[in-house]
């Protein structure tokens, strides 16, 4: 008998409906993740409160509310804040990622355009 383990729940936020198309993509197609879009920082909050995410992937750079002031609001809300927040941005290169280790300014980050690989094992490792 095999057991099944429970998909991991990623929401994606990204002004850029091409950048949340692709990593919902890139992580549905290992058919461990369940990934919900958003498009809309300001409704990121309603949506992560109903989806109730193991991680969210975030975008730094968006009008109306930047990735920071969205993970103040994830922080300051109980039933969001233990969730693992990834800023996913081009704000960043690769090497500033790699050579902080994962982190810019104590926060982790994944630089644009993401691969599938690095997304996965940064997944694994926050939610480990």
């Amino acid at each position: 008998m095999t057991v099944q383990t429970e998909k991991k729940r990623i929401l994606v936020v990204d002004d850029h409906i091409s950048d949340t198309r692709v990593v919902k993509l890139l992580l549905e197609s290992t058919s461990n993740y369940v990934v919900r879009e958003e498009n809309d920082a300001k409704a990121a909050i309603s949506t992560a409160e109903e989806f109730q995410p193991h991680l969210v992937l975030l975008d730094v750079m968006m009008p109306d509310m930047d990735g920071g002031e969205l993970a103040a609001c994830f922080r300051a809300n109980p039933k969001l804040k233990t969730v693992p927040i990834v800023f996913l941005t081009a704000a960043v290169t690769k090497r500033e990622v790699e050579d902080g280790n994962g982190q810019v300014g104590g926060a982790a980050f994944l630089a644009k355009p993401v691969v599938l690989s690095e997304v996965i094992a940064c997944i694994q490792h926050h939610l480990t």
